[in-house]
């Protein structure tokens, strides 16, 4: 069976996704399937590649280039492509596509609509929990505990600033965390501990979106659970972002690499139970399928409060999603075969429905 492998994309993590497209090729199952390589570029280019009977050589070569002419030559590795070309039989999509494009219903509608079966999250859950505002809204409907917040629009912030300043001020306290609305990875995130701050914040958030989420800052730690399955959902036990700065942004994340796993979290058991229970919950409510990662705070009272829902987490050597599940006993390699067959299972049971 070939795995069209989709990587890259439009957004600001697109060097995050050929790292994870870099991690998922060198953990598959080279016996059973061959990998088509098919690159996204920045500008928006799809790039269809060789395609792989073993692993590639670096995350560099994953870099697609092509001639101009649209043939390929000796020194060019690709040739563009329009998107309905991916089309084929016999052959799932693994959308390695972080953030706006990539994993907001955007893609996972395109590939329905060519009707190819493929890895992860549906249209629906996809946008969801890509929406950080909507993703509160879900999660407050479900009973779930998170962090106060208050969502901003660009124009209501537009007309009327100091409103929005009051309204904030009047909801949370210093320290802010402002956030675009679609955005992962850390992208646009700014931590504000005054007016001027948040107004800078705000400024940064709508570089990205036209809608930013502004949310209490809370003296925490960072604990992760994996979710997997489709109508059977599993989790693993929780891991911790261990903080050895303030705040992690993007540098911080993928270019500096510093941060620390502690894997399982030193963390009481009924933290453990209710991590689960309530990644669980919101990955159900959400309608998830193939995959999530849930992301919490975790008080020094042991209160938990539920982040955010990742519907293609990051799959680096750096990733805390196929490290949790390394640790339940579930190898890469292995994940990375379950979870192309809840995609199929999921196309199967999709087609039963029309």
């Amino acid at each position: 069976m070939k795995i069209i492998l989709l990587y890259g994309g439009k957004s600001p993590e697109h060097d995050v996704a050929i790292l994870s497209a870099f991690s998922v090729i060198s953990a598959v199952y080279f016996d059973y399937y061959q990998v088509q390589l098919v690159y996204i570029t920045k500008e928006g280019q799809w790039v269809k590649g060789p395609l792989l009977t073993e692993k590639p050589a670096s995350d560099e070569t994953l870099r697609l280039t092509w001639a101009e002419s649209g043939e390929q030559t000796a020194d060019y590795t690709g040739q563009l492509i329009a998107p309905g070309d991916i089309k084929e039989d016999n052959a799932i999509v693994f959308p390695v596509l972080h953030g706006p494009n990539g994993e907001d219903g955007k893609i996972q509608g395109f590939l329905e609509t060519i009707d190819m079966p493929y890895v992860g999250a549906g249209v629906m859950t996809s946008a969801c929990a890509m929406d950080k505002i909507m993703t509160k809204y879900v999660l407050q409907a479900a009973g779930i505990p998170q962090v106060p917040y208050v969502p901003v629009l660009k124009n209501q912030w537009k007309e009327n600033p100091k409103q929005i300043f009051e309204k904030c001020e009047g909801t949370l306290i210093y320290p802010m965390f402002i956030k675009p609305a679609n955005m992962g990875s850390s992208v646009g995130i700014t931590k504000a501990e005054n007016r001027e701050e948040l107004q800078n914040a705000l400024q940064e958030a709508y570089r990205f979106d036209s809608r930013a989420l502004v949310e209490q800052g809370i003296e925490a730690r960072e604990i992760e659970v994996a979710v997997l399955g489709n109508a059977d959902v599993r989790t693993t036990l929780p891991g911790e972002i261990v903080k050895e700065v303030a705040f992690y942004d993007y540098n911080a994340k993928y270019i500096d690499n510093q941060i620390t796993m502690q894997i399982p979290a030193e963390v009481p058991d009924e933290v453990y139970e209710k991590a689960r229970e309530y990644a669980k919950l919101a990955y159900t409510m959400l309608g998830g399928s193939g995959l999530s990662r849930c992301d919490f705070f975790l008080t020094n009272k042991n209160e938990l409060f539920l982040n955010e829902l990742n519907t293609m987490p990051g799959f680096t050597q750096f990733s805390m999603y196929p490290l949790l599940w390394e640790n339940m006993g579930l190898q890469y390699g292995d994940l990375i075969e379950e979870l192309i067959q809840l995609g199929l299972k999921r196309y199967e049971q999709q087609a039963r429905f029309e």
